[in-house]
């Protein structure tokens, strides 16, 4: 097992979260226990859901400031100022460098416990609709991802996907923001359909990405973790394609199913409008 999982970074140690995965295990149970029952619970007796506008509007903002400074932090620190498309390893010294890679990894998995507020905000404004599968898979899979990836791995080939991620998220976020300021910045949100795209091209450049390294000969990064980078994107572009098959290809061989989608997209673009 030495050469798939290596000894815990020390450096990281006692960081907050750190010491074991249990807090993050506490704060998803807790999630899925308002996912799954309180938050229907309490907005069952609800004739709508909660105005939630000027909080939606802050909490994008907060999102996108920090998408930034993640990408930010991800290019100075190595992708953008000497990390290789190739085998990169994670440097374990105290070196400012190799210390702002570290931080900049933790920072990210905190943001994956942040996001988790996204769910919460759908069910208090009464949005079940939009509490699917793929985003509650998708949100829980990524806080105890990247537990042990700063745990085991903070640094490498394994921040590729972070660094990506953070780009869409910086426009993710963006989008949100406009849709929850309401109806007189509805013209700037005709590239809604490109966010999935662009998720979707995510995906397929950390399935490449992955699979290039995992060819590569003698390079000591952790197999097992960049196994799982491959099959998380794997699964992640599946559901992704499909959702994005769901939404925008529309049939045009009915009326009456034209006007459902035309229904369900409509939702789909009230996402963090209200």
């Amino acid at each position: 097992m030495d050469n798939l999982l290596p000894r815990g970074d020390p450096r990281v140690e006692n960081w907050p979260l750190m010491n074991s995965p249990m807090p993050v295990l506490l704060i998803l149970s807790l999630y899925w226990a308002f996912v799954f029952w309180l938050g229907p619970k309490i907005m069952k007796n609800q004739s709508s859901g909660f105005h939630l506008r000027p909080l939606m509007v802050i909490y994008n903002v907060v999102m996108v400031a920090f998408s930034f400074w993640l990408v930010y932090e991800f290019a100075v620190s190595g992708w953008l100022s000497g990390y290789t498309f190739g085998c990169q390893l994670v440097d374990r010294s105290t070196r400012p460098k190799a210390m702002r890679m570290a931080n900049v990894c933790w920072l990210y998995f905190i943001t994956k416990l942040i996001e988790l507020f996204d769910t919460v905000l759908f069910i208090l404004r009464k949005k079940f609709e939009l509490v699917s599968f793929l985003h509650v898979f998708h949100h829980s899979m990524m806080p105890i991802s990247w537990w042990f990836g700063v745990k085991y791995v903070p640094g490498g080939i394994g921040t590729f996907h972070a660094f990506l991620n953070s780009i869409i998220h910086f426009f993710m976020y963006t989008y949100y923001g406009l849709a929850a300021a309401g109806p007189r910045f509805q013209r700037y949100l005709w590239w809604k359909k490109y966010m999935t795209t662009a998720q979707i091209v995510q995906f397929i450049i950390v399935i490449f990405h992955s699979v290039y390294t995992l060819s590569l000969r003698d390079c000591d990064y952790p197999k097992l973790f960049n196994y799982w980078i491959l099959s998380s994107a794997l699964i992640f572009l599946f559901l992704f394609a499909k959702f994005y098959s769901k939404t925008y290809k529309k049939p045009i061989h009915s009326t009456s199913q034209d006007t459902l989608e035309s229904k369900y997209n409509h939702k789909i673009h009230s996402l963090k409008s209200d």
